[in-house]
């Protein structure tokens, strides 16, 4: 009997088929939290128990030591304008060991965690793309860390030292004009020839495009398909992808072009090669590596993803957090701090909850990786939704700062970040083709606790482990179908928490998510089955509730490692109700979506109707996002713990330096403006006047003290030299040369109006 449903299953081909490269992608890595997830019963004690790991002193000592001072080096408008990183720079990134963050020790690199590099680049990223560049490349997937992995010792012994040096500035040739998101269909060739003295070498011949720092690199890692007509490599006619390294000035090689990215102009650039030789022993890994390419890629992304992206977008999620807070509180309009106000408090309170809950997702995500685990599922869920969610966040930004954030110059502080967003989105697999193809698609086998296994029965004609399989999958969704029943009818209470308080409601909705989640996984598997690669709306959805149920997860790991601080818990709250908000949107799109006989029908008319009768979150309350808000509205030791790790300018700085400033005096002064507002209220003062205009009534009233006074008035200057923008001469404006200090268009100060405009350098 089940050899004959097997061979049905087989002909009608009800399950995903599975090509060699989605083969050889669900083998890379493993699995995290994420089978918790799948498995629809998550043990959240045992997740509680995964590391959640901290710097190293050593490690501490990088970020605040030579990552800050480099950050301090760096003019970001001046760069921006210049379009490319001074020699100072490039030559301090030398000096420090950048260039070799992930290289061991021993061969004259750093060696440090995952958690380091990831903090780096989410300290430098907000501060200038283009520089960050330098650093995110050597130390994302490229040259060293395939050297590292896959080398030769005697390419180990070559490349390694000269990369941590940055005496090799490398680049990765993968992406061409017909090959994206989709970089296993390549065109790029590499055939094997033998020359005139009989050594056996590799003829290429491709054309990349959008390879970040092509136009600065000296050597290319490039990936083609290799051909071997002769079989001289001794693996086949055809290898497949394989690897090889091209260094500059190889004859038949061009570099050196930029494309022109959005925002920050990073060197970018295409490559391309007409009939470049190179040694065979140019193969990353040798020749016995020729057509390991697609795996050596997806073993590094299946954790790499995490790292380098997800980095740069909550960084400047940080970066903007701060900001913003900052700027609710000195900005004021209707004799008010806009922070005051429920429509933008209704933006910061968004900006401060999900920050805190991906700043969790990054260092959760990244401890598993230092732990040796390699979760391509996740890392995929954390490379999209960060950079999405930093992109939303940038925009309700930008609705905070109005016009002082479409202004630029020196002083503009959030706009570029919201320029740069699409190239993160865009980048390493785009965000639309991550959400509806590889996060579900790739989880549904690789994460479920029987269907990779089935399908591989099936593939090799197994009837035993088909049968064993396929009975425990029926036990499995049974069992699911139980457990969804009982917590939706019992909203979670049936599955529990791991801990008491005010969070433990969270835990025990995700439990039921859990169940429903696994539930639907299985519903999906059986109708639609070998159709999901074609319904990606259906799957983003699926994406959607897994992805936030690990944000929320992360979230609620977060706040247990840093020993549940009270004054962060409405931001706990925040996250965990958007969270489930945008589960049970996922849901609700499943179900109204699910296309199948009887079943479908079920869900489309009485299973939407229920799910939205009682559903996992209804919309987020006004108070609560009040109170998020309020987490980050003033200068004090929570609001510095919460944006630590970001590069925040020192006062006499354009921009955020000055912010900063005025935020500072605007927080202490705080105490003796409302102690003037009340003597108004009471009639001891003259009303209506600003606090700072009353300040001298107020000292002659007893109300305040003298130093107040100053404090006050130091603080109403701040602030208004804060809310200023920049302004340019005509020349400066249109780029004419300035006969006064030799400026090119590139090069233009900023016209300072009076004292209102601060330094435009550091």
């Amino acid at each position: 009997m089940f050899a004959a449903l097997m061979k049905y299953i087989r002909t009608r081909k009800s399950l995903p088929h599975i090509s060699d490269t989605e083969r050889q992608a669900l083998e890379a890595g493993g699995v995290w939290i994420d089978t918790e997830i799948f498995g629809g019963n998550p043990d959240f004690r045992k997740i509680l128990e995964e590391n959640y790991n901290k710097l190293t002193t050593e490690e501490r000592a990088f970020l605040d030591g030579p990552a800050e001072e480099l950050c301090r080096m760096i003019d970001r408008y001046q760069v921006t304008r210049t379009r490319r990183a001074p020699e100072t720079v490039l030559g301090y990134l030398r000096k420090q060991g950048f260039f070799g963050l992930l290289i061991p020790k021993e061969y004259g690199g750093k060696g440090f965690s995952a958690l380091l590099r990831s903090c780096v680049m989410a300290k430098l990223s907000p501060v200038s793309a283009i520089v960050g560049a330098y650093v995110i490349i050597p130390s994302s997937l490229g040259a060293a860390e395939l050297i590292l992995h896959y080398g030769t010792d005697a390419q180990k012994q070559h490349y390694l030292p000269r990369l941590a040096s940055g005496e090799y500035i490398p680049c990765f040739g993968l992406t061409e004009p017909t090959a994206g998101s989709d970089a296993a269909s390549i065109k790029a060739e590499g055939r094997v020839f033998k020359d005139a003295d009989g050594a056996s070498k590799i003829k290429l011949n491709f054309r990349k495009r959008f390879i970040t720092l092509a136009p600065v690199s000296n050597l290319i890692s490039v990936a083609c398909q290799l051909h071997d007509p002769a079989d001289l490599l001794g693996k086949g006619v055809h290898p497949g992808i394989t690897v090889v390294l091209v260094h500059k000035g190889t004859p038949g090689l061009q570099i050196g072009d930029h494309h022109e990215p959005i925002g920050d102009p990073f060197p970018n650039g295409p490559i391309t090669g007409e009939d470049v030789v190179v040694p065979v022993d140019n193969i990353v890994g040798g020749p016995a590596y020729a057509g390991q390419g697609w795996r050596m890629l997806m073993e590094q992304l299946a954790g790499g993803r995490a790292i380098s992206l997800p980095a740069g977008a909550i960084g400047e999620m940080k970066y903007v957090m701060a900001a913003t807070g900052a700027y609710s509180m000195v900005r004021q309009q209707f004799g008010i701090p806009i922070g005051r106000m429920e429509g933008v408090q209704d933006k910061v309170g968004k900006i401060a909850a999900l920050t805190y809950a991906f700043e969790g997702a990054r260092v959760f995500s990244c401890s598993a990786i230092d732990g040796g685990r390699q979760p391509p599922v996740v890392s995929a869920v954390l490379k999209a939704y960060s950079t999405e969610v930093a992109r939303e966040l940038g925009r309700d930004s930008m609705d905070v700062f109005a016009g002082s954030g479409v202004m630029q110059g020196p002083n503009n502080i959030v706009g570029t970040g919201y320029a740069n967003a699409p190239v993160s989105v865009t980048v390493e697999g785009a965000n639309i083709m991550t959400r509806t193809l590889i996060i579900f698609g790739q989880g549904a086998i690789r994460c479920h606790p029987y269907a990779l296994n089935l399908v591989k029965a099936i593939e090799s004609q197994d009837a035993a482990g088909f049968r064993i399989n396929l009975l425990g999958w029926l036990g499995h969704f049974f069992a699911n179908l139980g457990r969804s029943f009982a917590r939706t009818l019992t909203r979670g209470f049936t599955f529990g928490s791991p801990v008491s308080g005010e969070t433990a409601t969270f835990y025990r909705r995700l439990g039921w998510a859990s169940a429903r989640f696994a539930m639907l996984t299985d519903l999906a598997m059986f109708f639609v089955g070998g159709r999901l690669k074609t319904r990606g709306k259906l799957a983003g959805r699926y994406a959607d509730a897994i992805a936030w149920q690990l944000v929320a997860i992360s979230c609620l790991r977060r706040f247990e490692s840093e020993g549940r601080k009270a004054e962060d818990l409405p931001l706990v709250q925040y996250a965990c109700e958007y969270s489930l908000r945008r589960i049970q949107e996922a849901f609700e799109g499943i179900y109204a979506n699910f296309s199948a006989p009887l079943i479908g029908s079920w869900m489309r008319t009485v299973g939407s109707w229920m799910l939205r009768l009682n559903p996992l979150a209804r919309p987020m309350s006004d108070a609560l996002s009040r109170k998020a808000a309020l987490a980050i509205d003033q200068y004090n030791e929570q609001f510095k713990r919460l944006v630590d790790g970001v590069f925040i300018a020192p006062e006499t700085y354009p921009g955020v330096g000055r912010l900063m400033k005025a935020f500072r005096l605007v927080t202490e002064a705080r105490p003796a403006a409302e102690r003037i507002i009340l003597a108004q209220r009471a009639k001891k003062l003259t009303r209506h006047l600003p606090p700072a205009e009353a300040a001298d009534e107020a000292v002659k009233a007893g109300v305040i003290n003298a130093p107040e006074a100053r404090l006050l008035k130091q603080a109403l200057a701040a602030r208004l030299a804060a809310i200023e923008v920049d302004a340019f001469t005509p020349d400066q404006f249109y780029g004419v040369l300035d006969k006064d200090d030799g400026a090119t268009r590139n090069e233009a100060p900023v016209k300072k109006s009076g004292s209102a405009l601060a330094a435009c350098t550091p």
